[in-house]
């Protein structure tokens, strides 16, 4: 079954795709990625693929326009070499924060990087936990949104929380927080907030009662953790016990990690979506692994079967 299948990583996150190769039980595709002297990518595919079913492991994460220009010549590379199909696998998808108008003259960057991705010569994408659903009708191609749910809801049930509240730190997260809520058999609640500037935002109430229960703040990415200590210290006021996130995406940009250090919260679980440095590990940080849900994933989409069954409890 897999003597077509071949899977290949750019620069942006190996150790993942080599977790992946291994739950496959396929070795990783041989590729030398790298730069030329004055910074443009160098990519040579050293194997044949023609004929084969290639996927290929490329978080758009910082550096995000180095980690996207590999992708887009490594998917040209492919290309030309006649795969027989290539998947883009996108655990982060970069520039999804810009998937709208919200000012006048400004871009929407996320319509702009599908468009990139599809015009390359990818066949489809898979991805984890978008920052807005709706940018998978931006592709032409077909899109395998998948959700990290089940890793942090596996992992804080071994927990044994009691008396649990799920929040969304912002009304477009009301039908993520919904979901982990169905799955804990909590209750829900929802910070209210309003957005001073692109890092800044300010709690102006908390929809649901929170007093005395364990928070669990659900969401796909942190980057400056603005939001994160905001919705923290709205919690701590409004009588939460302990609070945790599950929150899918690191990217902690910027001062993420001192405003962590210096918040009420007392976990951070997230995935390897994203690599995280070790001059970013901290005592509060726990890393999840999606190596099994993107190894799942590509197995089915290989075997032409279904992925929609990844997403039942």
């Amino acid at each position: 079954m897999f003597n077509k299948l071949a899977i290949f990583s750019g620069n942006a996150n190996r150790q993942l795709a080599e977790n992946i190769s291994k739950y496959l039980r396929v070795k990783l595709s041989d590729a030398f990625v790298s730069q030329f002297s004055e910074g443009e990518i160098s990519v040579k595919i050293n194997e044949n693929v023609r004929g084969k079913d290639v996927f290929i492991i490329q978080p758009t994460s910082p550096p995000v326009n180095d980690h996207m220009m590999e992708l887009l010549i490594m998917i040209d590379a492919l290309k030309r070499a006649s795969a027989a199909r290539i998947t883009a696998v996108l655990p982060y998808y970069g520039y999804a924060r810009q998937d709208r108008k919200d000012q006048p003259r400004v871009p929407i960057t996320a319509k702009l990087v599908a468009d990139l991705i599809t015009t390359a010569g990818a066949s489809r994408l898979l991805t984890i936990d978008l920052h807005a659903g709706q940018i998978q009708g931006f592709f032409d191609i077909p899109v395998d949104h998948l959700f990290a749910i089940n890793v942090f809801t596996e992992y804080y049930s071994k927990l044994g929380l009691e008396n649990i509240v799920v929040v969304s730190p912002d009304v477009g997260g009301i039908k993520m927080a919904r979901a982990y809520a169905k799955r804990f058999h909590a209750d829900l609640a929802i910070i209210d907030k309003r957005r001073i500037n692109s890092e800044q935002t300010e709690v102006m109430n908390i929809l649901g009662e929170v007093k005395g229960k364990n928070a669990i703040i659900v969401d796909d990415l942190i980057a400056t953790a603005g939001s994160l200590v905001e919705a923290t210290q709205a919690l701590k006021k409004h009588g939460a016990k302990d609070i945790y996130a599950a929150i899918t995406h690191p990217v902690l940009s910027g001062p993420a990690l001192e405003r962590i250090t210096n918040c009420a919260l007392k976990h951070l679980t997230v995935c390897d979506t994203i690599p995280v440095e070790d001059s970013k590990r901290h005592p509060k940080i726990e890393i999840l692994s999606v190596a099994f849900l993107l190894g799942e994933a590509i197995k089915r989409i290989h075997r032409e079967e279904s992925v929609s069954s990844l997403f039942d409890e």
